[in-house]
C-alpha cells in the first residue's frame, strides 16, 4: 500500500472534481494545482498550492509551458526504494508526487466544431497533460494516475478503507487506462492531421480541408472496450464489442431496451439491417438472414412495410432481424408478435408497442438514431487491413442509360431504383427480382451469375411474371438473361461494362425486356 499524501491536478474538463479534491483534503493531501483548476478549488474553499511554488519558475508561453519541469516529472518519476534517485531527489530539492490527477484538452471536441480553425486546432493539442500522464503511469509502484472523472468515487473510497493509500493493483490498473487515453489522444491527433491538415505555401498559412483523392499515409482509430460477447460467430471463439469515439451512433452507440443479451452475429445482421432501411427515404422494412435481406418492403406505414416484407419469404423469415427506418407503432409489433425474431432495430418504438414486446422476453429490441455515417469500411486481413471507401450506392442519374429497344415504364423505372439499392446489400453474386417496393426474390453468394439468377428464381415466394431484376455487377455471358426471362422479369437494371455486353442487350431484346445500365457495380464480398 502506498500512502498519498501529495496530488498534482490538473484537468480540462471539471466534472467532479471539487468533491474528489474535498475528499483528498480528508486524508491530509496536498493539492497542487494549475491554472483554471487551482482558481477553480480555491473559490470552492480548498487550498492549493501553486505548481509555480513547486516548480519555482512562473507559467509562461499563454500556459503552454507549466508543468514541464525537472521538480514536476523527478517528483513523479522518481522511484522511492531505489537509493541514487533519493540521493538525486534530496540535493535537487525536489518533492515526491503520489497522485497525479489529469484528463487532456478536448482536441476531438474542438476539430469536430464546425468553422474550427487550423490554429484552434492546434492549440488544443496537450503537451503536458500527456507527458505527466505517461510519467506516473510509467512508475505506477509509487504513483497512482487517474485520467477519467468516472474513477474519483472508487478512488475515494479505496482511500477511505484504506487510511489513505491505494493497493498495487489499484495503481497498476489506472496505468493501464492512462496509456490507453494517452494512446487514444495522439490517435485522434493523427488522424486529424493526416486527413485534414494542408500547408497553404502561397503565404504560408493553415487551412483545414478534406483529401478529395486520397486515402490518410497513417490509418489510425481507436476503440474501448463497450462489453464481453458471449462468444464470436462460433462458441470456440472469443468476441467483444468495441466502440470508438466517431461521430457516428449507429450499432454499437445503440440504445438495448429489452431482451437476452446481443451475440456477436446479431450486431453483424442488425448492422445489415440498420445499413440496409437507412437507405430509403420512404417508410421501410428490411429482415435479416445471415447478413442477406430475406425480406425488404416499402409501406404507406410499418405495419404494411413489415407484412409486405414478411411475405417475401415466411419460411426464411423466422429467427431473422428485422430493421425498420421509422417508429415501430403498436400495429406493427401486433403483425410481429405472432412469429419468433431474434431483434429489432429502429429509431423509436411507441409505448404501446413496447407493451406488446414485453410478453416476448428474449426479443432483443435496439433503438438507434440518424447519424453522421461512417466514412470508411474496415477489414481485417494477415497482418494489415484493408480500408476503403463506403459504398454509397446513389444511382449516378448522368451513368443511367437505357439501352433496350424497349423503355422502363415508370412503374417499371420505381422498381428498378428499389431493387438496385436492395441489390447493394447481398452479397455478390447478388441478383435482386422485385416488385414496385418489395423484394420477391434474391440469389446471394452463388460462384456463378447465372447461379444466382436461378436459386432467387428458386427462393420466391411470390409471382416472378412481371417483376424486374437488379444485378450488382455484369452479366459476363447472355445465360443469366435468358434464365431470368424464363422466370417471368420484365426489365433489368445492371452495370453494364461487360466485353459481351452487345450479346446481353441482344438477349434482352429478343425476350422484349427494358434494360437500364448503371456505370456502377456494388460488388459486396
Amino acid at each position: 500500500m502506498n500512502k498519498v499524501k501529495r496530488a498534482l491536478i490538473s484537468v480540462s474538463d471539471k466534472s467532479g472534481i471539487v468533491e474528489f479534491a474535498g475528499r483528498l483534503k480528508n486524508h491530509s493531501v496536498e493539492i497542487i494545482s494549475t491554472g483554471g483548476t487551482a482558481n477553480l478549488l480555491r473559490q470552492s474553499g480548498i487550498a492549493v498550492r501553486d505548481i509555480a511554488d513547486l516548480t519555482g519558475f512562473p507559467e509562461i508561453l499563454g500556459g503552454r509551458v507549466k508543468t514541464l519541469h525537472p521538480k514536476v516529472h523527478g517528483g513523479i518519476l522518481s522511484i522511492r526504494e531505489d537509493a541514487e534517485h533519493q540521493k538525486q531527489v534530496s540535493e535537487n530539492a525536489i518533492e515526491y508526487i503520489d497522485m497525479v490527477v489529469v484528463n487532456l484538452y478536448p482536441f476531438r471536441e474542438t476539430v469536430a466544431k464546425a468553422g474550427v480553425t487550423a490554429e484552434e486546432a492546434i492549440e488544443n493539442i496537450d503537451i503536458g497533460g500527456p507527458s505527466m500522464i505517461r510519467s506516473a503511469a510509467k512508475n505506477f509502484h509509487d504513483v497512482a494516475v487517474v485520467t477519467s472523472s468516472e474513477d474519483y468515487n472508487a478512488i475515494a473510497d479505496e482511500l477511505d478503507k484504506q487510511d489513505g493509500s491505494l493497493s498495487l493493483q489499484t495503481r497498476f490498473g489506472l496505468a493501464k487506462k492512462a496509456f490507453a487515453t494517452t494512446a487514444k489522444y495522439d490517435t485522434a491527433i493523427a488522424s486529424f492531421l493526416n486527413d485534414s491538415m494542408f500547408l497553404n505555401d502561397a503565404n504560408e498559412t493553415l487551412t483545414i480541408e478534406k483529401p478529395i483523392d486520397e486515402l490518410p499515409a497513417t490509418f489510425t482509430f481507436f476503440g474501448n472496450k463497450e462489453m464481453n460477447l458471449r462468444y464470436g460467430e462460433n462458441p470456440h471463439q472469443r468476441a467483444a464489442l468495441y466502440v470508438t469515439d466517431s461521430e457516428e451512433q449507429g450499432i454499437a452507440r445503440a440504445d438495448k431496451l429489452q431482451g437476452k443479451e446481443l451475440s456477436f452475429n446479431n450486431l453483424i445482421d442488425l448492422e445489415a439491417a440498420w445499413s440496409l432501411v437507412s437507405d430509403f427515404s420512404d417508410t421501410a422494412c428490411c429482415i435479416i438472414k445471415h447478413t442477406n435481406p430475406c425480406g425488404a418492403a416499402l409501406g404507406a406505414d410499418v405495419q404494411e412495410a413489415f407484412e409486405k416484407a414478411k411475405a417475401t419469404d415466411p419460411v426464411s423469415a423466422f429467427g431473422g432481424i428485422i430493421g425498420f427506418n421509422r417508429t415501430v407503432t403498436e400495429a406493427a409489433a401486433r403483425a410481429i408478435a405472432g412469429t419468433f425474431f431474434e431483434a429489432i432495430v429502429a429509431p423509436d418504438y411507441e409505448d404501446s408497442a413496447l407493451d406488446i414486446f414485453k410478453a416476448k422476453k428474449n426479443l432483443r429490441l435496439i433503438k438507434t438514431r440518424t447519424s453522421k455515417n461512417s466514412q470508411y469500411d474496415i477489414r481485417s486481413i494477415s497482418g494489415g487491413l484493408l480500408v476503403q471507401d463506403k459504398d454509397r450506392g446513389v444511382i449516378d442519374e448522368g451513368k443511367l442509360r437505357v439501352v433496350s429497344s424497349r423503355q422502363p415504364d415508370e412503374a417499371e423505372m420505381r422498381a428498378l431504383r428499389f431493387a438496385w439499392v436492395l441489390c447493394k446489400h447481398v452479397k455478390s453474386n447478388a441478383i435482386v427480382y422485385a416488385n414496385e417496393g418489395q423484394l420477391v426474390g434474391v440469389g446471394a453468394g452463388q460462384m456463378s451469375r447465372v447461379d444466382s439468377v436461378k436459386f432467387g428464381a428458386m427462393k420466391a415466394q411470390l409471382p416472378l411474371t412481371g417483376t424486374v431484376l437488379a444485378s450488382d455487377a455484369f452479366f459476363p455471358f447472355r445465360d443469366g438473361v435468358d434464365e431470368a426471362a424464363k422466370a417471368g422479369i420484365t426489365a433489368i437494371i445492371q452495370p453494364g461494362g461487360s466485353v459481351r455486353d452487345e450479346e446481353v442487350i441482344q438477349a434482352a431484346n429478343e425476350h422484349n425486356l427494358a434494360m437500364v445500365l448503371t456505370g456502377m457495380r456494388h460488388f459486396k464480398h
